[in-house]
């Protein structure tokens, strides 16, 4: 009989997940409180198109996608910018969340994966110490195992025991709080830059952007806290004073959205459990794209649930899949909230001069999801060259010096501390490490 596998919450990875376990066998249902026509925001995503050749899809139909323009950063005065020079064989693509959805969701059906809509899910079934299921308003349905895939505030994330070692919530500073719509772009002639990244605008602590999308304005305003429509709309007021392609019409979206913006979870497994995607915080710290890394760690989920022998589905047997995800892309992401914390640390004045010094530079900026380009920004800012000449610059402000240094010890903790990850799952080893890790990122 086939091993039952509950896929809880229409995530990107739990889903392809879930299509290679049904492609080989495995009875397979994902469970999501929207409807099929429902599913992901209004608006576009930027992520690594290697992603589809991970999970064993073809590349979606060439009018379903764009390649994303190189950004454009600027500093909180808007005098200082850098723009980002990605090669061509490693340009992202640009693709509405919607059809994202459709490409994975027909996968998954052909796959032989089940999927129940509009059922909202409560919290975890449990017996004894092992997740055996979900609570849902239509009841409660068991399994094999329960793959976690509802997002930065899974309810079955959050309603786990304590004692499993696994951090039920995203803390302050690591949650981006983002408003983002589609507006009327107003004929300006030639735009210089395409894609403007804001950081820190108008001295607040976050990113903004405003995108010449073609047809349209692409707009984002996130904070590290909460915004309202308020807030929205003075921003929108200012922004149309610096970019005047910025239309008054808005076209489509105006959601507000909440993103991980934080290191991977430190234990992604239970006896009977395992996190993906937004639920493991899987996204790049910095710039908040996920997309690629859950799909690419669907597939390292689906081999380690394939490979287990014992087909128990035990944190024993599941710890493989930690260690290959840190292994392939953990290992890139978590650094990468030491230099977000950095951020979080600098007045808007203290960034304009790392950008106006070259302390930050265009190659630090030219960051995507993908494992090569964060393996290389960690590098250049831990390697003892590239290290010397940023110190250098910053001999004239100790104040910044002294933040500067905080953040290459705590990458250079990170780092250590993620190389020392149990090799095998031992309960009090294992909660030990993840202490000692998530330590690594107090602000």
């Amino acid at each position: 009989m086939a091993k039952k596998i509950i896929i809880a919450g229409g995530g990107h990875g739990g889903i392809t997940c879930g299509a290679i376990l049904a492609k080989n066998g495995y009875d397979v249902t994902i469970y999501e409180k929207n409807k099929a026509d429902k599913m992901g925001h209004d608006w576009t995503d930027i992520f690594d198109p290697k992603a589809f050749g991970a999970v064993g899809m073809d590349m979606p139909p060439r009018d379903m996608y764009n390649f994303k323009h190189n950004m454009t950063f600027f500093g909180p005065s808007l005098t200082t910018r850098l723009v980002q020079d990605v090669p061509e064989d490693e340009l992202e693509i640009q693709m509405e969340r919607k059809d994202i959805y459709k490409c994975l969701i027909s996968y998954a059906e052909k796959c032989g994966a089940k999927f129940e809509y509009g059922c909202e899910i409560e919290g975890p079934v449990m017996l004894g110490n092992r997740v055996v299921g979900i609570k849902t308003d239509k009841g409660e349905f068991l399994g094999d195992l329960v793959i976690d895939a509802c997002g930065i505030n899974s309810p079955l994330r959050s309603n786990l025991p304590k004692h499993l070692g696994i951090q039920n919530e995203a803390i302050e500073y690591e949650r981006f709080y983002v408003y983002r719509a589609f507006y009327e772009k107003n004929d300006v002639g030639e735009i210089e830059d395409r894609f403007r990244v804001l950081m820190f605008y108008k001295g607040k602590l976050g990113i903004s952007w405003v995108a010449d999308d073609g047809d349209y304005t692409d707009v984002l305003i996130g904070r590290f806290n909460k915004i309202d429509m308020d807030e929205v709309e003075a921003t929108l007021k200012d922004l149309r004073v610096e970019f005047p392609d910025l239309g008054e019409k808005k076209l489509r979206g105006g959601q507000f959205v909440e993103i991980p913006v934080r290191q991977p979870l430190g234990v992604l497994v239970a006896d009977g459990y395992a996190a993906i995607g937004d639920s493991a915080f899987m996204t790049v710290p910095i710039i908040g794209s996920g997309i690629a890394n859950s799909m690419k760690a669907s597939a390292i989920l689906a081999k380690t649930i394939m490979d287990d022998t014992t087909e128990s589905y035990s944190a024993k047997t599941l710890w493989r899949y930690q260690r290959e995800f840190y292994s392939k892309l953990g290992s890139g992401l978590a650094p990468l909230a030491s230099i977000k914390l950095l951020l979080t640390r600098l007045a808007p004045e203290d960034l304009d001069y790392i950008f106006a010094t070259g302390i930050l530079n265009a190659d630090d900026m030219t960051i995507s999801a993908d494992s090569t380009s964060l393996f290389a920004m960690v590098k250049d800012m831990i390697d003892p060259e590239p290290l010397k000449a940023k110190i250098k610059g910053l001999a004239g402000r100790p104040d910044i010096l002294k933040k500067v240094l905080r953040m290459i010890k705590d990458i250079g903790a990170v780092t250590a501390v993620t190389a020392a990850m149990p090799k095998s799952y031992d309960v009090v080893a294992v909660h030990k490490w993840a202490k000692l890790y998530n330590a690594c990122f107090k602000h």
